[in-house]
């Protein structure tokens, strides 16, 4: 903050403190002992309204409120780039708890280490510690039960994008994954486009035109097929998918199939590790491995 915004900050803040006492302390009524104010307005003819001060009780409890913001601001920061006598900040104190945190839970994930990632999956304390972390981190893009959505894969199943060994789920986890298809339009054209569609459409075991498909299936293995494979079993060392089966991570329509030939597609996994520590990655990797029914393979 700039010193014209701090002392603007400063000023503002101490003249509506003293306006507030001012406006209070002038406003005070003293009335002499035995006498009645009233305010001049009559109802009814003999109704008349009493111009009473403010009680005693009152007024004290508002200047109390006045020396706490006064010593508020003396010991915290409010008064522009003053830090207050404590130096308190929400970093510092999210930093401190965090501290706090890591240190009480240490012990109870210590016990996990020397586990692999089999073993983890078959202990209910930790699965259970995996599932509140699962819940917190990853249910909101794969779902709560982990069955994901449209761009978001589904870690129940055996389909892996990028392969579902313990290895390779903790590669993910860890350093999370960038996957991109590239726009085809240009290169195939329209009628390509078509083509190729009604291929993958034919080889995922659905129907569709003969000979769009045997013409998709020639542009398939000149373009495609470095990337999916000859056969479009995909290759997990890329992350393309196989587009044999009916598993589909933005839809396996052939509208949704013309969508990514015409424009792309582009997703990500970020990395874990950095936000969530090792311990704590390595039991999210052994609930994935669990929920799909992989841990015991």
């Amino acid at each position: 903050m700039s010193s014209f915004w701090s002392w603007f900050i400063i000023i503002l803040t101490v003249v509506n403190i003293a306006g507030a006492v001012w406006l209070m302390y002038s406003n005070t009524q003293r009335r002499t002992p035995g006498t009645t104010a009233v305010t001049g307005h009559k109802w009814d003819g003999d109704l008349e309204e009493y111009n009473n001060p403010l009680p005693r009780w009152w007024l004290g409890l508002f200047y109390v409120t006045v020396l706490m913001s006064i010593a508020y601001f003396i010991l915290y920061p409010g008064l522009g780039n003053f830090s207050g006598v404590y130096g308190w900040t929400q970093t510092s104190q999210y930093q401190a708890e965090m501290e706090a945190a890591e240190a009480k839970y240490a012990e109870f994930y210590a016990r996990f280490r020397d586990m692999d990632l089999a073993q983890l999956a078959a202990d209910e304390q930790a699965m259970a510690a995996a599932g509140n972390i699962f819940g917190n981190n990853c249910a909101a893009c794969h779902g709560s039960g982990g069955r994901g959505a449209v761009g978001f894969p589904n870690l129940t199943d055996a389909s892996w994008q990028y392969g579902g060994s313990p290895d390779d789920i903790l590669a993910t986890l860890n350093n999370g994954r960038n996957g991109v298809m590239p726009a085809q339009a240009a290169i195939l054209g329209d009628d390509g486009v078509e083509e190729v569609v009604a291929y993958v459409l034919s080889i995922s075991g659905r129907d569709a035109p003969a000979d769009k498909a045997a013409a998709g299936g020639a542009r398939f293995a000149q373009i495609c097929a470095a990337c999916h494979g000859p056969d479009g079993k995909g290759n997990k060392l890329i992350g393309a998918p196989n587009l044999t089966d009916d598993v589909w991570v933005f839809g396996g329509s052939a509208a949704d199939i013309r969508y990514a030939l015409v424009n792309g597609r582009a997703n990500q996994m970020p990395a874990q590790l950095p936000l969530l520590g090792e311990d704590r990655t390595r039991l999210m990797a052994a609930y994935v491995l669990k929920i799909s029914g992989s841990a015991g393979d």
